[in-house]
């Protein structure tokens, strides 16, 4: 379930680390430049419940039938703490824990997730809406993308205009799925 996709982003994590152009990686990614990040991200205005809106899809989220959500919070040593949740075809929540380091001292728009060590996967933002209603998380191969939100939906003008700005970013926006969301609450912390 949505423990298999920590799982599963574990080893793309470790396949990264190990396998610098990625396993399987076509020889286009490496002709794109490299990815770009946000200038600079505000953790204190970015952490809270976000929803997600899109995503490349993934095998690591299956199992989720939507109501993807995630919350975000500050832990003491600088990480972020992670919560996220996903409705199962059955009803059922799933939940996992995780947690963020910051790899980008200066922007903070590069972090390394993990939900369990000694993996990590990039949480790279590189697309966030001035007053952070909407951000956009990528890695620097573009295989995954995520699109979330501080509401359960996105009006379409501005999701376009995310669109818009994926494409600059050298994804492919066909792959984008949108996400379920039948709830309009936000995630517990």
């Amino acid at each position: 379930m949505f423990r298999r996709f920590l799982f599963a982003l574990a080893l793309v994590a470790a396949s990264s680390t190990l396998f610098p152009g990625g396993l399987g990686a076509s020889s286009d990614s490496s002709e794109k430049s490299p990815l770009q990040t946000v200038s600079s991200v505000d953790l204190n205005r970015y952490i809270g419940d976000w929803y997600e809106i899109a995503r490349t899809p993934n095998r690591y989220e299956n199992e989720c039938a939507g109501d993807v959500k995630v919350h975000y919070a500050l832990m003491p040593d600088g990480r972020m703490s992670l919560k996220n949740e996903c409705r199962l075809p059955s009803g059922k929540t799933d939940t996992s824990h995780g947690h963020a380091s910051i790899i980008d001292a200066v922007s903070h728009a590069k972090l390394r997730v993990t939900f369990f060590w000694p993996f990590f996967a990039d949480y790279w933002i590189i697309d966030l809406d001035k007053d952070y209603r909407y951000a956009v998380v990528g890695e620097p191969d573009r295989k995954y993308l995520w699109i979330i939100s501080r509401s359960a939906q996105l009006d379409a003008s501005t999701y376009d205009e995310i669109l818009h700005h994926i494409t600059d970013h050298g994804y492919d926006v066909s792959k984008i799925a949108k996400t379920v969301q039948s709830d309009a609450q936000p995630p517990k912390p």
